[in-house]
């Protein structure tokens, strides 16, 4: 399935910290039988089904856990779709590092070009000689 990669970390880090806080949800949401790929697959066969385009998050978080509450529940069929999420992702602090050293990297690349290309000497414009035709007389 081709989902976003955040949108099923974000659903994800949810149904964990639910489960943290909340200790009946936390044993249906170990059940073996039940994994977040399915959970998603619930969720995007349940917003197609809708004809929705939008929706909040407590109505997809609602059916996350209705995923893992029922026992006997149909997934659907993998969809190929991209999922938009706007929310803010939180980067660790050595996530934040690396894409730091990453700019810094490429803004002195980006310098040191500029300065490659100023230090070159203009090529001369190349003069094209028209040849005439018999019938330009």
């Amino acid at each position: 399935m081709k989902t976003t990669d955040h949108f099923k970390r974000t659903i994800q880090m949810y149904l964990e910290q639910r489960a943290a806080e909340d200790a009946l949800f936390a044993k249906n949401y170990r059940n073996p039988a039940k994994n977040i790929d399915d959970c998603v697959t619930y969720i995007l066969s349940y917003v197609q089904k809708s004809g929705c385009n939008g929706f909040t998050d407590g109505e997809i978080y609602g059916q996350a856990v209705h995923y893992y509450d029922e026992n006997e529940i149909e997934v659907g069929k993998p969809i190929q779709c991209q999922v938009a999420v706007n929310h803010v992702v939180e980067l660790t602090a050595e996530e934040k590092a690396e894409a730091r050293q990453n700019a810094i990297r490429q803004y002195q690349e980006e310098e040191v070009r500029k300065l490659q290309n100023r230090n070159k000497p203009k090529t001369a414009k190349q003069t094209t000689q028209v040849q005439q035709s018999l019938f330009d007389f």
